[in-house]
């Protein structure tokens, strides 16, 4: 796995708890990624700005954000994100502003 030196790096650790069955969840996965941003610190700013209702909503948004625009970024040239990427960059510019 190759990371740049200007990327900051981070560990995930994810467990199914349950499934909407009922059933007890039994997966892991782990994974190690990098970012170019400091994602505790885009969590606090989040946080701050009370941008959702509560902490929770505000995390999984940012982690899913982050993760997603950091592969769009190390993939610029896929083109799976052709049509989406202007929109994006609109997206990154509005949430920003707020």
């Amino acid at each position: 796995m190759h990371m740049e030196k200007r990327n900051n790096l981070y560990h995930l650790n994810l467990r199914e708890v349950s499934l909407k069955d009922g059933t007890e969840g039994s997966k892991k996965m782990s994974f190690t990624f990098s970012n170019h941003d400091d994602l505790f610190e885009i969590f606090e700013r989040l946080k701050t700005k009370n941008i959702f209702e509560d902490e929770q909503t505000a995390h999984e948004f940012a982690l899913g954000l982050k993760l997603f625009t950091e592969v769009m970024i190390a993939q610029k040239d896929h083109p799976l994100f052709e049509e989406l990427r202007p929109s994006v960059v609109q997206f990154m510019k509005k949430l920003k502003s707020m």
